[in-house]
C-alpha cells in the first residue's frame, strides 16, 4: 500500500497566516503540522508516499522532508495547479499509484491514540480483497464534515457531504484507504456544485456496491481539525499536555521509524544531533540511549 498527504489549497481561513506561508507547515506546538499526517502513515507502515501541494509550496516541503531516506522512507512530490477537491488527489497520483492500493490522509488532520497503529493495521486488512475503508468519529457538530447514517444493525445507509441537516454525529474524518480501483472511480466523478470533485461522492460509490467499511473510532482515539486559529490553538494545547503528562511525544517521526525498524538506533541518534539545541531533539537523543523499543 502507498501513502498520499493532501497538503494543497490556499488556507484562507487561517488567513493572514497562511499568505506567505502553506498550512501544514505552521507549528502544532513543536513540530510542523504535516508531521501529524506523516506519522499516521508511517504507524501504518507505509513507506512509500506522495505528498501533494502547490507549486508555490512544494519546495518548502522538499526541503523540510526530502526524499524521506534518513527516515527510511521514500518520499514523492507532486503540484496541484487548481484546488479540486479531495478526491483530485487520485487523479494527480495516479501514475505514483499504479497498480498499489492507497491511504490518503488530509494534512491538516491531527490523530492520536493508544490503538491507532492497530486501528490501521485492521483497515489496510479489510480491503485486502479489494474495497474501501473510512472512520467515524463522534462530533458535537459534524455539518462540516461528511456525515456517515447507520441503520440499526450498524450498516452504513448513507454518506452526505457537509449536511444542513445530519443524520448522524459521525463525522468520516480525513483518513481514507481504498483498493486500486479509486482511480477509476475519481474519474467519474462528477464535480459537485461547489465544483470539486468529493471524496464523499468516492465512498458512496463504495458503498452502492458494497464494498465499503466504516470502522467507528471509539473514546480513546483523538482526531483533531486544525483547519481555523481556534483549531490550530486547540490542537496545539491537546499536544503539549499530552506531551508534558506523558513524557511521550506524539507524531515523533524519527522515532516512529525507529520503533517500527525503519531505521537503526544509530540512524535515530544522528537525527537526535542535528536537533540537539531543541527539547525535541533532546527527546530523540534519550531515546537512541535507551536503545529498547
Amino acid at each position: 500500500m502507498k501513502g498520499i498527504i493532501l497538503a494543497g489549497g490556499t488556507g484562507s481561513r487561517l488567513f493572514p497566516n497562511t499568505i506567505a506561508v502553506s498550512k501544514q507547515l505552521l507549528p502544532i506546538y513543536d513540530k510542523p503540522l504535516i508531521y501529524y499526517p506523516l506519522s499516521v502513515l508511517m504507524l501504518a507502515e507505509i513507506r512509500e508516499i506522495l505528498i501533494i501541494s502547490t507549486e508555490k509550496d512544494l519546495p518548502h516541503y522538499q526541503q523540510l522532508l526530502q526524499d524521506g531516506s534518513s527516515l527510511g522512507l521514500s518520499l514523492h512530490y507532486a503540484a496541484q495547479k487548481t484546488p479540486r477537491g479531495l478526491a483530485d488527489a487520485f487523479l494527480v497520483g495516479e501514475d505514483f499509484i499504479s497498480q498499489d492500493s492507497v491511504c490518503l490522509v488530509l494534512g491538516d488532520n491531527v490523530f492520536y491514540g493508544q490503538n491507532l497503529s492497530l486501528l490501521l493495521q485492521n483497515a489496510k486488512k479489510n480491503i485486502e480483497n479489494g474495497g474501501a475503508a473510512v472512520f467515524g468519529c463522534m462530533v458535537r457538530d459534524p455539518r462540516e464534515f461528511g456525515v456517515v447514517e447507520f441503520d440499526e444493525q450498524n450498516r452504513v445507509i448513507s454518506i452526505e457531504e457537509k449536511p444542513r441537516c445530519p443524520k448522524s454525529n459521525y463525522a468520516v474524518p480525513g483518513l481514507y484507504l481504498y483498493d486500486n480501483q479509486v482511480v477509476r472511480i475519481a474519474k467519474q466523478v462528477q464535480p459537485s456544485a461547489r465544483g470539486e470533485i468529493e471524496i464523499t461522492s468516492v465512498n458512496n460509490e463504495y458503498r452502492k456496491n458494497g464494498r465499503l467499511t466504516v470502522t467507528l473510532m471509539g473514546r480513546g482515539i483523538s482526531w483533531l481539525d486544525t483547519g481555523s486559529p481556534k483549531g490550530m490553538h486547540k490542537a496545539s494545547g491537546f499536544v503539549k499536555t499530552v506531551q508534558e503528562m506523558q513524557g511521550f511525544y506524539i507524531a515523533c517521526i524519527e522515532e516512529i521509524a525507529w520503533r517500527k525498524g525503519f531505521i537503526s538506533t544509530e540512524q535515530l541518534r544522528r537525527l537526535g544531533e542535528q536537533l540537539s539545541m531543541t527539547d525535541y531533539g533532546k527527546y530523540i537523543l534519550s531515546i537512541a540511549e535507551e536503545g529498547v523499543k
